[in-house]
């Protein structure tokens, strides 16, 4: 569910900083060359995925737009640029009037992607344009590779669910974020009390190691516990020995309770053993989650255990590896003039070192095979195949400075489920591999 459906606020500071200064400096000097309002085309991609990763998914595209939205150089903000003398008077005056009155396609948030793909094409002035940058890239490289991650431990995990509890593994904020982010790359909860009232994702949580150490005896603690949340809860049942906790804890809650929670030890070899205890002690219903510094690897470890959900922390809000996806914007048109009628020049960098990029606005689709499953990135400038305009990946989400296609967050989810489960089998594999589809490039012979 999206914050807006709760009535939460949604306000949040001004993101005008969030930037590098060069963003500013640039301006400054094509404000002075009167380069500044030449219609621009800067695009968002990633020239490969992380080591060994079959897809990427695009996440942070909600926090893009309210970011845009929230892009406004207040007197607090333009007099720190004055008083560092990070730009002149007329460029301090140009941002005290700053609007993005431009155009922004993208991918759809849940959607995946591949080397090269658009992810996000902004449109205006250079000048309105290039600023965002830095925000847009902050927020597009964290919340993918949170996402990236969690869709990779989702598809490890099947259908048993997975809560996110890594807010004490990362930065307060980022943690929040990356709550987000998981519950689109399908994590179904989470621990982290400001994710869950910023938007809407459901939050769960019982006790630590420390409540049972607080108590005299294990016992008084597991009663307290039930005493207060009800036989449902889950109780911790490794802080001393396993065996005689979980015996504890169903004598203390009855069959009726809800769940044991291990935290430590050989997960695979315990998990056993409890079902089985558990099941003696007639608590058949009584579930297992596993916690322990998981990842999608020992997720799929544990495929054959008697587990009914996994608590992620660590591993997940690092991108399992890969905290950032490497996206980058680029310039890939400009017009040759601030006539708004001049045509866009396609434009590119040239370079020996690979960060070489493909000028030009771009559209983007995806080809399927005779099965319905996708067999091609296809990439490309200029007219749209015919075959393939149905089958196209950018959606309008900013018209003319307005945000035109927010929506609930669980869309978001829902859409990474059916994304994913449209690629081939291969893509869920956890070994190492190339992107599971080809990026084609079509180019437009005729240069526009």
């Amino acid at each position: 569910m999206d914050v807006a459906d709760l009535g939460l606020p949604v306000d949040v500071p001004s993101t005008a900083l969030f930037t590098d200064q060069y963003e500013l400096t640039m301006l400054q000097a094509a404000l002075k060359g009167g380069t500044a309002e030449r219609r621009s085309v800067f695009e968002v991609f990633t020239r490969r995925l992380p080591h060994g990763r079959r897809y990427g998914v695009v996440a942070g595209t909600g926090r893009v737009l309210d970011a845009v939205e929230n892009f406004r150089f207040d007197e607090g903000v333009l007099g720190f640029l004055r008083e560092r003398g990070i730009v002149d008077e007329e460029t301090l005056k140009w941002l005290a009037g700053y609007r993005f009155r431009g155009d922004v396609w993208g991918y759809p948030e849940g959607e995946v992607y591949f080397p090269g793909s658009p992810i996000l094409r902004v449109e205006g002035s250079f000048a309105e344009c290039v600023l965002l940058e830095t925000v847009i890239l902050s927020i597009l490289n964290h919340d993918s590779a949170i996402a990236a991650a969690a869709s990779r431990m989702a598809s490890a995990a099947g259908d048993r669910p997975l809560i996110e509890m890594g807010a004490r593994r990362t930065h307060e904020l980022a943690a929040v974020a990356a709550s987000r982010a998981a519950y689109v790359g399908g994590f179904a909860t989470t621990s982290d009390l400001a994710a869950g009232f910023r938007y809407g994702i459901p939050t769960v949580g019982t006790s630590a190691h420390a409540f049972t150490l607080l108590h005299d005896r294990e016992r008084d603690a597991f009663q307290a516990q039930v005493e207060s949340l009800g036989r449902g809860t889950t109780l911790l049942v490794d802080t001393y020995d396993v065996a005689e906790a979980v015996r504890t804890a169903v004598e203390v809650a009855g069959p009726e309770l809800g769940a044991v929670r291990i935290d430590s030890g050989d997960l695979l070899l315990v998990a056993h053993r409890v079902r089985q205890q558990l099941d003696e002690l007639g608590a058949t219903g009584t579930k297992i989650v596993v916690t322990s510094d998981l990842d999608e690897y020992a997720i799929a470890s544990l495929a054959a255990a008697p587990v009914d959900a996994y608590g992620v922390g660590t591993q997940l809000v690092t991108g399992s590896g890969h905290p950032t996806c490497s996206m980058v914007y680029k310039l890939v048109a400009r017009a040759d003039s601030a006539d708004p009628a001049a045509p866009l020049v396609p434009v590119a960098k040239k370079s020996s070192g690979g960060k070489t990029s493909v000028g030009g606005r771009k559209w983007a689709a995806r080809r399927l095979d005779r099965d319905g499953v996708a067999e091609a990135e296809v990439v490309g400038t200029g007219p749209v195949p015919d075959e393939l305009a149905g089958r196209q990946l950018l959606v309008q989400l900013v018209e003319a400075g307005e945000v035109v296609a927010r929506e609930p967050l669980d869309v978001a989810r829902d859409r990474h489920m059916a994304a994913r489960g449209a690629l081939p089998l291969s893509a869920t594999q956890l070994s190492r591999g190339e992107p599971v589809l080809p990026t084609e490039y079509t180019r437009d012979v005729s240069g526009s």
